[in-house]
C-alpha cells in the first residue's frame, strides 16, 4: 500500500440505525470520499483511526466498506469495545485518517445468478454489491440477523432485488437458519451460480461447507480481527486449506471457499 493511501476525511454524518439497545446498537458512518484515484472494489475494507484518539488506542479499527460515491465513504458498525463506542461519539466536521482501500474483493459475473449470504454486520458489503452490479435481477440476498430488521440497511436492498430473512430470536432458529443456508446452496448450485457470503466464523462455515456439498463456487469475506491492514502486525492470520498461516489483510478478506479451512 502507498503512502498515499492513508488520508484524512471529515466526518459527514453518524447516525444509529433502528432502536438497538445498547450492547446492540449499529452505526452508519458517513465520511468525505477518500478520492481514491484508482476507486474501490466491493468486499474491500478500510482503516479507520480519529485524529482525536489517544495513545490507549494505537491502532485504527477495519470495516467493510458498505457503499461509496464521488462525495460519500459509507461505513456500517456494531458498538462493540473502546474503538467502535469512541466511534459512535463522532460529530459532524470531525477528522479521521482513513488508509484503504485494502485487500481482495467479490467477483461479479453479469450472467450467472449470484446468492448473498450475510449473517448480521455481514450485510454490510453487499449494500455497495447489490448497488454496482449491472443485472440486479440476477441477484438474491439471505440474511440471518438478530436486532430487527430495522437495525441494519436491509430496505435499501430489499427495494431493488430477491430477499429473505430468518431473525434468530431462539436456539431452534439457528437450526432453521442452517436448513435453509443448505437448500439455497444446493438450488444455486443446480443453476450454476456464484455464492458470495459475509458474516461471523461459524456463519461462514456453515456456507463453506455446503457450497463444498454441493460442488458450487463460494467466496467468502472473514471478519478476522485486525490491528495494521497492511500486513505487519500478523495479528489477523487464518488457516488456508494445506494448514499453513495466511494474512486474511493481504491475501483476504475474500477467500474462496476451498482455499481456507475456517478450523476452529
Amino acid at each position: 500500500m502507498s503512502a498515499n493511501n492513508c488520508r484524512a476525511v471529515k466526518v459527514i454524518d453518524v447516525k444509529p440505525l433502528g432502536h438497538s439497545s445498547p450492547d446492540e446498537e449499529i452505526i452508519e458512518l458517513k465520511l468525505e470520499y477518500p478520492g481514491w484515484d484508482s476507486g474501490w472494489r466491493v468486499g474491500q475494507f478500510v482503516m479507520i483511526r480519529p485524529v482525536s484518539w489517544p495513545l490507549d488506542l494505537i491502532w485504527g479499527r477495519p470495516f467493510s466498506i458498505c457503499n461509496a460515491d464521488d462525495t460519500t465513504l459509507t461505513i456500517l458498525f456494531q458498538v462493540v469495545g473502546r474503538g467502535t463506542k469512541r466511534l459512535a461519539k463522532l460529530t459532524t466536521g470531525d477528522n479521521v485518517n482513513i488508509w484503504g482501500p485494502l485487500g481482495s474483493f467479490f467477483s461479479k459475473p453479469k450472467d450467472r445468478p449470484v446468492l448473498m449470504l450475510a449473517g448480521g454486520m455481514g450485510i454490510a458489503p453487499f449494500c455497495g454489491y447489490v448497488d454496482s452490479h449491472d443485472q440486479p435481477e440476477n441477484l438474491k440476498l439471505f440474511f440471518a440477523h438478530r436486532p430487527p430488521l430495522e437495525n441494519y440497511p436491509y430496505n435499501s436492498i430489499s427495494e431493488k432485488i430477491e430477499v429473505e430473512d430468518i431473525r434468530e430470536r431462539k436456539p431452534e432458529d439457528i437450526l432453521n437458519i442452517i436448513a435453509r443456508i443448505d437448500e439455497l446452496v444446493k438450488e444455486y448450485a443446480e443453476k450454476k451460480g456464484l455464492i458470495v457470503a459475509c458474516g461471523p466464523t461459524p456463519f461462514l462455515r456453515t456456507v463453506r461447507c455446503a457450497s463444498i456439498k454441493y460442488g458450487v463456487e463460494a467466496e467468502l469475506s472473514l471478519e478476522n480481527r485486525m490491528a495494521c491492514g497492511v500486513g505487519a502486525c500478523l495479528g489477523c492470520v487464518t488457516k488456508d486449506s494445506t494448514g499453513h498461516h495466511t494474512q486474511v489483510c493481504t491475501t483476504g478478506p475474500i477467500f474462496k471457499a476451498t482455499d481456507i479451512s475456517l478450523e476452529d
